[in-house]
């Protein structure tokens, strides 16, 4: 059993210093945890058995967080890391991490919409109705509802005042447009209707709701 464990930490150590990823230490021969460059912005979470993966507080002594994400949602990422074993890990924010293993990098989506540049856009709000936002651009006019309505559209338009100032054209190095979503999540289409559902489909796999989301970045300046 002894050899067995000498010969595996071994093969794990010489995998670890060929990628240059994960420091070792030449006394001990023990691999050390180490974060590193983000190689991407995005996740999305893979089509697993059961239908989630688990997310942990930390990526050197991982422990679940009781907190789990659907397949086919995407996550912003703050930062990429190594354990000690070799595992690779991402951040999603505040030490929830999930294993690289079960997501794969870039956003999942539909195929895009092209639409003409929006030139103007009015909002509209009703405590019993959804938000409509009428977007008029080069060639028509759409109409583009909201799946949220009451307290939901209140907070939905409170961090879009944070995030934009309810701008669709705003933007801030890779994040755009109304919500400040990555340009990796909307995947190159800026039109207002896929900045809607975007948001919408990102606070629902992240927080559940949008007050939950509203409540969060009350506490943290982000969402």
């Amino acid at each position: 059993m002894k050899i067995k464990s000498i010969l595996v930490k071994s093969i794990a150590v010489t995998a670890l210093s060929v990628t240059g990823l994960v420091a070792a230490n030449n006394n001990t021969n023990t691999a050390q945890a180490a974060i590193v460059e983000n190689d991407t912005d995005v996740v999305t979470v893979k089509n697993v058995s059961d239908n989630a993966i688990t997310v942990y507080n930390s990526y050197k002594n991982p422990e679940a967080t009781g907190q789990t994400l659907a397949s086919n949602t995407s996550w912003k990422v703050i930062k990429t890391a190594y354990d000690a074993k070799g595992h690779k890990w991402y951040d999603l924010g505040k030490n929830q991490w999930v294993r690289a293993k079960y997501v794969t990098r870039g956003y999942h989506t539909q195929a895009a919409v092209t639409q003409a540049p929006v030139q103007h856009q009015t909002q509209t709000e009703n405590s019993n109705s959804a938000a409509t936002t009428t977007v008029a651009n080069n060639t028509n006019t759409q109409t583009t509802t909201s799946t949220v309505s009451g307290s939901e559209a209140s907070a939905k338009e409170w961090i879009a005042g944070r995030e934009s100032g309810g701008s669709y054209g705003a933007s801030n190095g890779q994040y755009v447009g109304k919500y400040q979503l990555s340009a990796s999540y909307l995947n190159g289409d800026y039109s207002a209707a896929n900045q809607e559902r975007v948001a919408d489909n990102y606070v629902k796999g992240r927080y559940g709701s949008w007050t939950a989301a509203k409540a969060f970045w009350q506490a943290n300046g982000w969402y």
